[in-house]
């Protein structure tokens, strides 16, 4: 059996994406699925940070041949596994032939092996991350109720349907302050997709239509602060507490 495969991404940075993708793992492993996170942002990696992890091996060693994958999956936090990244490396900033074909060998190798794989991707459009995405069964995309948050989520998602030709996309409003505002945000973006994106489509001969699905919205919460300073799980630190109650439900509707 192949795991499925999500990508999480973001239009910008900020916005709380591995963040998001930490305890959504860790919520998914409540649920009894065997969960790796790959951290795909090659070069500006933060998942160890979020975590509070010191790994010696990285994505990188496996790629120079200095260390063998199954010394590079490490147990993490929450019941999952996790598949980091080095920070800083400038050669991941751009796709070379080289790093595509590893990191499909990568995904080839991890997938039989897990349930579900979440691609802790890097913000914005790039071709590393535009790459990443495209290894995915699903997009997540990760927006707050900023209009620049919803601006770059808005040309993330056009990117993507034109040019991966995805027609269902995810959606998780981060930072929400009021109940319901996740619901609000992803209409107004549907709106604009249909009035602007939709009429591309049709007029490329494809009339599929594109639907943004909300998985949830998570928010504004004093504990994750806390929680991001002190570098731990949510989920596992405040379990009670409405954001992570919030992620909780995101992952109960994935499983579904």
């Amino acid at each position: 059996m192949s795991g499925k495969i999500l990508a999480i991404t973001s239009g910008k940075g900020g916005v709380g994406k591995t963040f998001v993708a930490a305890n959504l793992a860790a919520a998914l492993a409540e649920r009894g699925e065997q969960v790796l996170v790959l951290d795909a942002d090659l070069g500006l990696a933060n998942l160890d940070v979020v975590l509070n992890l010191h790994p010696k091996i990285t994505l990188h060693d496996v790629f120079t041949g200095k260390a063998t994958l199954e010394q590079a999956i490490l147990p993490a936090p929450g019941g999952f596994s996790v598949l980091l990244a080095g920070s800083g490396l400038v050669e991941y900033s751009r796709l070379t032939p080289q790093v595509r074909e590893q990191l499909v060998d990568i995904i080839a190798q991890v997938r039989p092996r897990f349930d579900r794989i979440l691609l802790d991707t890097g913000a914005g459009i790039s071709d590393v991350v535009l790459h990443a995405i495209s290894l995915a069964d699903d997009v997540l995309v990760i927006v707050t109720p900023e209009p620049t948050s919803m601006t770059d989520a808005y040309a993330t998602i056009k990117v993507l349907a034109t040019l991966q030709k995805r027609r269902r996309i995810r959606l998780i409003v981060n930072q929400v302050s009021a109940l319901g505002e996740g619901r609000t945000i992803r209409n107004q973006l549907q709106l604009v997709v249909d009035r602007f994106v939709a009429p591309q489509l049709k007029a490329e001969g494809d009339g599929e239509p594109l639907v943004l699905e909300l998985m949830g919205e998570i928010p504004s919460d004093p504990a994750v602060r806390e929680a991001v300073k002190k570098r731990g799980l949510l989920l596992l630190g405040q379990p009670g507490c409405p954001a992570a109650q919030a992620v909780s439900a995101a992952a109960a509707r994935m499983v579904a």
